[in-house]
């Protein structure tokens, strides 16, 4: 088969893949972020089930491969658009599934309707293996290799269009692999290639915009939407890019008066402010300035200023700039240097440049510098000192109280982040964290019992004397100090809180005489909590109490996790006083679709290859060659997704680790593929099962060897550019995805020589098994950490060769399946 022919398997499996990355992408801005892995699950039920379609009609579609490739590519354009645009205006509300079981019902509605494009774009790609038998490896090589450029290209896509536009530009793709199938049709071809041309044009060029602006259609309950009720609130600008979409809000009947911690006994009214959401949710202000310190005053009256009151003319470096607001509380606290360090350059645009005239133009003075960088990247990196390192609120009450980040990989609050943080200090320097106060206390006593671990990794014996808690009526900040903190110290912090009526929850010397006297509590948490951390009994405290605190790690940097099913009967009880919304709700949506995922599996790929088990040869064949196949699609996603998770520290976000992973693994397992035969004739000796069984040796070798090495390349290339970043990743991934690429089609081809009505039903079972493995990897990697995941991957490799031992596995030396559908079908393509 020429490679022309196989230019529109790479198309479409390019444009499917974009649309999995895509889709992630605007899930996060109607929903919230840990909808990633439902849409990698959605991504492979669709095709799984497409391997069950495949089975159920091979004869009729194989005859007629060209007209129904176009057909499926074709339809795949316009579900990709249509099932989208459905989806989202669908009344689910997230927030709702734990006291409300209609929406298991709307989440169900979104999967069905999401499933439409991948199952459309997967019936290609199993046409394909099932029309040409004898060219597994080639097939499955553009497969691969397409997919891969797809996830990567939709990324660097982001930075130039909204993800409405990339939207049409996906459904375009499948237009163009239609169209290049169609010209292999007999007869009619250029009146079917005219015909999806004009369909691709009313999809992608004239279908209206509202159809796929995701803008109106976010959840009710971000920010965003609630602040945009407010009378005359409007946006200004808007920037998007793959690291999130930025919306400035200006609301001059009610203005913004954001200000986190900040004390009842302050008089002066903010300035005018500006209001930034990330995504719709996540927030921060850009306030007017004109110059003159004593207009932003009030900011000495938050939680955030209690360092001030300690370090004089500090070096500052301020981990998340935002738009300015920390900036301002430094400079008017006489900071000698302040270095700002901010992830997005889009919002460096808006401070630096949109903004200038309205923030005074602060980040242009000559002792402020703003770097654009990930927080842990640039502390690496850096070569400066600091006095403080201010790490301020950037994210929403509201998505706190939730639960939303709960599936966020987060690395800026790990243990070894905060050693991090901590190799930079000056001898007197301060870390101060502010968080959101949640009741009963999770997030602060997290935060309290990691700083507690990394100090004393640190070699320090008495961590107590190191740390000071304050809190406010809605915030906390913790302070972590390189030295003890001194009596006069002390004696300062004192003050300040009683100045600002804020309370001590922790301070060496402190008593419960001297905590919860302004913002009171039926019970003062944080102290009570603070002192078993610190003590003797930390562990078995950290076990009893009714939400996970114990520290996260760069292993299992789960930090918003709070979850424990022990506690979840006590919480929905409780639900109508107001309960659930202590829950974390982010894990119970992952758990809901793992079973839904499971369920529909059952249904679409599992039971359908039940009825007809008759058809597929001996029962011990078929179950040795199902069980294989469900290894494999567990075994690689389980490497995938924890490379994915893993990644998410050097690539710095979540989105590009999700593209560059996924590029990596499915181009170099295409190459793979496409070397499978040859592999399997020079090592393995003609036979397939030696073949596997030393490709997976490999796989567990390499494996092994990054759970050892991975963090030890991180620590030292953390801080290079992101060009370099990735290139390292895709050299990374390379040699082991090589070799991840072979054990499927070489399976493929030995069952396949056996009997080629199973061909489609392997490709539905592996694909069965990795709608489970994306989510149930997520979920793994909570409890057992990255390094727990791999190794089950692991051990799943190494067992699937002994799946097919002692079965006959020869078959033609290029590593081919015999092409029997030649005997019956005159070839097309």
């Amino acid at each position: 088969m020429r490679a022309g022919r196989l230019l529109p398997i790479g198309l479409i499996s390019a444009a499917t893949l974009a649309y999995e990355v895509l889709l992630i992408r605007l899930f996060s801005i109607i929903q919230w972020h840990h909808f990633a892995y439902m849409m990698i699950s959605i991504a492979l039920l669709g095709f799984g089930a497409s391997g069950t379609f495949i089975a159920l009609a091979r004869r009729p579609l194989v005859e007629r491969y060209p007209a129904a490739f176009a057909a499926s590519a074709a339809l795949f354009g316009i579900t990709a658009v249509a099932s989208f645009a459905c989806a989202e205006r669908l009344p689910f509300n997230a927030l709702e599934i734990v006291w409300n079981p209609r929406q298991l019902g709307w989440l169900a509605a979104i999967y069905a309707l999401l499933i439409l494009p991948f199952f459309f774009g997967a019936t290609c790609i199993g046409l394909a293996f099932s029309r040409h038998p004898g060219q597994t490896g080639r097939v499955y090589a553009f497969d691969l290799v397409g997919a891969g450029i797809g996830a990567l290209g939709i990324v660097g896509l982001l930075f130039l269009v909204f993800p409405s536009e990339a939207l049409r530009f996906v459904a375009a793709l499948g237009f163009a692999a239609a169209a290049l199938a169609a010209t292999g049709m007999p007869r009619h071809r250029w009146f079917a290639t005219g015909i999806l041309g004009l369909a691709a044009a009313v999809i992608t060029v004239w279908l209206p915009q509202s159809w796929t602006a995701p803008g109106p259609h976010m959840s009710e309950y971000k920010g965003l939407r609630m602040a945009l009720e407010v009378p005359n609130a409007r946006v200004v600008e808007e920037r998007s890019s793959p690291l999130g979409l930025l919306t400035v809000v200006e609301s001059p009947t009610i203005p913004f008066r954001y200000a986190p911690g900040l004390s009842l006994a302050n008089s002066q009214e903010p300035p005018a402010q500006l209001a930034v959401f990330t995504d719709g949710d996540s927030i921060t202000a850009i306030t007017t300035y004109g110059g003159d310190p004593a207009t932003v005053a009030y900011i000495d009256r938050t939680t955030a200023a209690l360092p001030y009151r300690i370090l004089e003319r500090p070096r500052v470096l301020i981990l998340g700039a935002g738009g300015g607001e920390q900036v301002l509380l430094a400079l008017r606290a006489g900071a000698e240097i302040v270095d700002a360090v901010e992830v997005n350059p889009q919002m460096i645009d808006l401070a630096r440049n949109r903004f200038a005239d309205f923030v005074g133009g602060i980040f242009s003075r000559p002792n402020v510098n703003l770097h654009l960088a990930e927080a842990r990247a640039f502390a690496a990196a850096t070569g400066e000192r600091y006095d403080l390192i201010q790490m301020p609120l950037l994210d929403s009450f509201g998505a706190a109280a939730a639960g939303v980040q709960s599936m966020h990989e987060n690395y800026t609050y790990t243990v070894e982040a905060m050693r991090d943080y901590l190799a930079v200090l000056r001898a007197d320097g301060i870390v101060a964290i502010t968080r959101w106060l949640r009741m009963p206390p999770r997030d602060i006593l997290k935060l309290f019992a990691t700083a507690t671990v990394a100090l004393e990794a640190d070699g320090v014996s008495h961590p107590g004397r190191h740390l000071v808690l304050i809190r406010s009526w809605n915030t906390a900040t913790l302070l972590v100090a390189k030295s003890p903190f001194t009596g006069e110290d002390i004696a300062a912090i004192r003050r300040f809180a009683a100045e600002n009526f804020f309370d001590i929850s922790w301070a060496p010397g402190i008593s419960a005489s001297d905590v919860n006297r302004y913002n009171q509590l039926d019970q003062e948490y944080l102290y009570a909590g603070a002192l078993a951390l610190l003590g003797p009994g930390r562990a078995d405290f950290i076990e009893r109490y009714k939400f996970d605190i114990a520290p996260a790690t760069d292993n299992r940097p789960y930090f918003f996790d709070f979850f424990r099913w022990r506690a979840l009967p006590e919480l929905v009880t409780l639900r109508t006083q107001g309960g659930a919304a202590m829950l974390d709700w982010g894990y119970l949506i992952l758990v809901t679709t793992l079973g839904q995922a499971a369920i529909l599996s059952a249904v679409l790929i599992l039971l359908p290859l039940w009825l007809r088990r008759r058809a597929l040869g001996r029962a011990g064949h078929r179950l040795r060659f199902g069980l294989y196949f469900l290894a494999l699609g567990l075994a690689f996603l389980f490497i995938e997704i924890a490379f994915i998770q893993r990644f998410v520290l050097f690539l710095g976000h979540p989105l590009y680790a999700v593209a560059v992973v996924l590029a990596g693994f499915l181009a170099f397992a295409g190459l793979g593929s496409a070397v499978a035969a040859r592999w399997m004739a020079a090592v393995g000796r003609g036979s397939p099962v030696r073949g596997i069984a030393l490709a997976v040796v490999v796989i567990a070798f390499l494996a092994a060897t990054y759970l050892l090495t991975l963090p030890l390349i991180f620590e030292r290339l953390l801080a290079l550019p992101d060009a370099a970043k990735i290139a390292i990743t895709l050299l990374l991934i390379a040699p082991l995805a090589v070799f991840m690429g072979m054990p499927f089609p070489i399976g493929l081809g030995l069952v396949g020589a056996r009997s080629d009505e199973f061909i489609p039903w392997a490709w539905g079972i592996n694909g069965s098994a990795s709608v489970l493995s994306a989510i149930l990897a997520a979920l793994l990697a909570m409890h057992v950490g990255f390094t727990g995941v791999v190794t089950i991957a692991i051990i799943l490799y190494l067992v699937a060769p002994a799946l097919l031992a002692g079965l006959s596995d020869r078959y033609d030396q290029q590593g081919s399946v015999p092409d029997r559908s030649r005997s019956r079908v005159e070839p097309t393509a």
